[in-house]
C-alpha cells in the first residue's frame, strides 16, 4: 500500500479538514496575478501568466527556477510542494479550479500534521505505542532503531544513516516485518548476502530468506525475503516491475551515487518505483561531491529535489558534472527537515589518527615515466575524448605508482606492528602492491579480502582473522563495507594506499565499529611524499566537508586525537629485537 493510501484509508477526518481549510472559488481575491493548474499526467504543478514582478518573486522564492525561466513555472508534485504553494498563493492569488484547490489544502494539511507526528517521535522521551517487530526471544530495538522503523512506516521512505555498529541492518529488517511491507527485496553488496542471511534475518527473526542466484531468471521460491546483489539486479527488473516485492532496502546505499545513468542504479530504480517502501542504508552515503545524494534520493523518492536541474539550481556551485554543493549543511538540514535522513551519532571515543610520512621511492616511479609524460600531455593538449580518457588513465597510473613506490615502507610499518602481535586491517587498491605486501609480510601469513575472492573466500578470511591464524587482513578500500564482526580482535587499521574520497576510508575504519566501543580505534594514514598522495590528501578536505555537512548539519567539529607515543613505543620495541 503506498503512502498516499495508507493516509486515504484514514479517510473522512483528512478530507473534512482539508475542505474545511481550502479556499472557496473566489473568496478573498478580487485581484489574481496568474494561474496554477495540477497537470495529474505529470505529476506536476505549473504557474503560468504571471505578471512580471511576481515573476521575478516566485524565482526568488523558489531557486530551483532557473533566473532565465519565463512563461510556465513547473513544480514537482508532493506534500511540502503543495504547502508552499498554498502559501504563494495566499500571498499573489492565481486562478485555479475547485478541485485543484482542495488538493493543495489537502496535501498541506497532510504535511503539517505528519511532521508534527514524526517530530513526537523523534523527542528524546518518545517510546512506541506497541512492539514494532516480532524478534526472536532475546532481542529488542534500541530507541533509534524503534525511530527508524516508526518514520519509515509513516512515511514510505527513509535513508537511514546511523554511524557504524548502531543497527542500521535491524532496523531496516524491522521496518518491513508487517503485512503490508512483504514479502521484501534487500540488494546488498556481493560478499555481504551470505552475512545478511545467516548473521541479521536468521539469527534476529523469524522471517523466510532465500539468496537470489545470478542475473539469469528462474522461479523464485515463496518466501518473506529475498536476498539479490548489485550485480545481478538487472537480470530481475522485470519480475520487480510486477510489484512482486513490496518493499526494497538498499544496503550500502552509496552504490547507487552515480544514479540512474548506470545499469545497477537504471535497475535499482524499478525496484524502487514498483514497492510501497523503499529504504537506504549507509553510514556515508557521499563518497565524493554532495550532488552524489541527489542521484540516491532521487531513486529512493523521486522529485522531492526537483529534477537535476532545478537540484543544480538551487543546491550546487556550477553544473560542471560534479554537482559541488555549496551549502551541504543546508542540504543536510533541508534533507533532516522532510525527515528523509535519520542518523544517529554514536558516543564512542574519538579515534586516534596518525598520519605517517614516508619517502616516495624515485627509482621506482621512474620507471614508467615516459609513459606518465605522454598522458599528461594529453590531458593538457589532445582532443576532447582524448583528454578525458587519458586523464582517467593517468589518475589510475599515478596511484599505482604511487602505491607501489611506497608498499615497502608501508610493509616495514606494519611489520612493526605485527611484530608487537597488534592485529591488522592493510587498506590498499592496487594487485601489484598487494603483491609486494604479500612478500615483505610472508612471515605473517597476510591474507587478502578484496573484489578478487568470492564471497565463500572472504568468509574464510574473516574466520581466519577471527581464530588467530592471521593477523593482517589485507582489504580493498572498497570491498569491506558492511563486514561485521572485526571488532571483536582488532582496533587497528592502516590506510595504505590513498582514495580520492575521505568517506572510502571512513567505511574501512568503520569494520571496527568505533562509534560502539569503550577504547578508541587506531588509524594509521601512510602517506608518500611525492606522487599522487598529497594531491589526493589535499583534495580529500572538500571532499570531506561536503560528506559531513549533509549527513552531520549540526554536528560541528568532530575532535580526533593525534596520539603517535604507543607507535613510537612499538618502534623502540621492534628496533631492541632486531639487534
Amino acid at each position: 500500500m503506498t503512502l498516499t493510501a495508507m493516509i486515504d484509508s484514514q479517510g473522512d477526518e483528512l478530507l473534512a479538514a482539508a475542505e474545511m481549510l481550502a479556499w472557496r472559488d473566489g473568496d478573498g481575491a478580487d485581484r489574481t496575478y496568474g494561474k496554477i493548474e495540477y497537470q495529474s499526467h505529470a505529476r506536476r504543478w505549473v504557474i503560468s501568466g504571471l505578471e512580471t514582478h511576481v515573476a521575478v518573486r516566485v524565482k526568488r522564492i523558489f531557486p530551483r527556477i532557473s533566473l532565465t525561466q519565463v512563461g510556465l513555472f513547473g513544480f514537482a508534485d508532493n506534500d511540502e510542494t503543495r504547502a508552499e504553494l498554498e502559501w504563494f498563493a495566499s500571498r499573489y492569488p492565481l486562478q485555479m479550479s475547485p478541485d485543484d484547490r482542495l488538493l493543495l489544502s489537502e496535501g498541506r494539511v497532510r504535511y503539517e500534521r505528519i511532521r508534527g507526528e514524526i517530530n513526537q517521535v523523534l523527542q528524546p522521551d518518545w517510546t512506541p505505542a506497541g512492539e514494532l517487530a516480532q524478534l526472536r526471544d532475546g532481542f529488542e530495538l534500541r530507541a533509534n532503531q524503534a525511530r527508524a522503523v516508526e518514520i519509515a512506516r509513516r512515511l514510505g521512505r527513509l535513508i537511514v544513516a546511523d554511524d557504524v555498529g548502531l543497527g542500521k541492518t535491524l532496523a531496516a529488517i524491522a521496518s518491513v516485518m508487517d503485512p503490508r511491507f512483504l514479502p521484501v527485496a534487500i540488494i546488498v553488496q556481493p560478499q555481504l548476502a551470505i552475512q545478511w542471511q545467516r548473521d541479521f534475518i536468521q539469527q534476529f527473526t523469524t522471517l523466510t530468506s532465500h539468496v537470489v542466484q545470478g542475473a539469469q531468471h528462474y522461479v523464485l521460491p515463496v518466501v518473506d525475503c529475498y536476498i539479490f546483489k548489485y550485480t545481478n539486479i538487472f537480470g530481475w527488473t522485470d519480475t520487480a516491475a510486477t510489484g512482486r516485492f513490496a518493499s526494497v532496502i538498499f544496503d550500502e546505499v552509496q552504490e547507487l551515487r552515480h544514479g540512474t545513468g548506470t545499469m545497477k542504479g537504471g535497475s535499482a530504480k524499478v525496484f524502487a518505483d514498483n514497492a510501497s517502501m523503499r529504504i537506504g542504508l549507509s553510514a556515508t552515503p557521499v563518497f565524493g561531491y554532495g550532488g552524489e545524494m541527489f542521484n540516491i534520493v532521487d531513486i529512493i523518492e523521486p522529485g522531492v529535489l526537483g529534477s537535476r536541474d532545478e537540484f543544480v539550481r538551487e543546491w550546487c556551485t556550477s553544473d560542471d558534472g560534479k554537482m559541488i554543493v555549496k551549502d551541504s549543511a543546508a542540504l543536510g538540514a533541508h534533507l533532516y527537515d522532510i525527515n528523509l535522513l535519520l542518523r544517529e551519532v554514536g558516543k564512542g571515543p574519538p579515534p586516534n589518527r596518525i598520519i605517517h610520512d614516508v619517502p616516495y621511492d624515485e627509482e621506482v616511479a621512474a620507471a614508467d615515466e615516459a609513459f606518465a609524460r605522454l598522458l599528461a600531455q594529453k590531458v593538457l593538449e589532445g582532443s576532447f575524448s582524448e583528454r578525458g580518457q587519458a586523464a582517467r588513465e593517468l589518475d589510475m597510473y599515478a596511484r599505482r605508482v604511487t602505491g607501489v613506490a611506497k608498499a615497502r615502507h608501508v610493509a616495514a610499518y606494519v611489520k612493526i606492528l605485527l611484530e608487537a602481535k597488534v592485529p591488522v586491517i592493510l587498506g590498499g587498491w592496487h594487485r601489484d602492491v598487494y603483491d609486494i605486501w604479500l612478500e615483505e609480510l610472508k612471515a605473517y601469513n597476510p591474507m587478502l579480502y578484496t573484489g578478487t575472492e568470492t564471497p565463500k573466500q572472504k568468509d574464510a578470511v574473516k574466520r581466519a582473522f577471527m581464530t588467530g591464524e592471521t593477523d593482517c587482513i589485507i582489504m580493498s578500500l572498497r570491498s569491506g563495507a558492511g563486514l561485521d564482526g572485526l571488532q571483536h580482535r582488532c582496533s587497528t587499521v592502516v590506510h595504505g594506499e590513498l582514495d580520492w574520497s575521505r568517506e572510502v576510508h571512513k567505511q574501512l575504519a568503520g569494520r571496527l565499529r568505533p562509534h560502539a566501543r569503550k577504547d578508541p580505534i587506531t588509524e594509521i594514514y601512510v602517506v608518500a611524499d611525492g606522487g599522487s598522495d598529497p594531491v589526493i590528501a589535499a583534495l580529500q578536505g572538500l571532499k570531506a566537508s561536503q560528506a559531513h555537512g549533509i549527513v552531520d548539519p549540526k554536528r560541528g567539529v568532530v575532535q580526533v586525537s593525534a596520539d603517535d607515543s604507543r607507535m613510537k613505543a612499538l618502534a623502540r620495541a621492534y628496533l631492541e629485537r632486531s639487534k
